[in-house]
């Protein structure tokens, strides 16, 4: 089993930055793909990023060119820095961890990001 700790979520004005942690524990050899979704209350999970074992990221287009996705291999931890917020980026955050091609198995239990206008 994988285990995934979220933190770093929290409240902050509009325009003003976060840094969200995931920190994954277990048999790590069972993944190889760490990624960020977010919901909002009544509405579905959305993905906003993902990263590879090697390095490779993917964003949702709510998130380019504002959201960084990295790893730190040694800390066996994924961060999301996020920038430039806005209210419409306001939701529970959760980071979530499978394969490549099979998906998301494993997921935190959310950390709340509330940003205010």
């Amino acid at each position: 089993q994988v285990q995934l700790v979220e933190s770093g979520g929290g409240l902050v004005q509009a325009g003003g930055s976060l840094r969200l942690s995931c920190v994954t524990s277990g048999r790590l050899q069972m993944i190889d793909l760490v990624g960020w979704y977010r919901q909002v209350p009544g509405r579905e999970r959305e993905w906003v990023a993902n990263i590879r074992t090697g390095g490779a990221t993917l964003y949702a287009a709510s998130a380019k060119g504002r959201f960084t996705i990295s790893r730190d291999n040694v800390k066996n931890t994924v961060v999301l820095q996020m920038n430039s917020l806005t209210p419409e980026d306001t939701a529970v955050y959760y980071c979530a961890a499978g394969r490549w091609g099979t998906g998301y198995e494993y997921w935190g239990q959310g950390t709340q990001v509330t940003v205010s206008s």
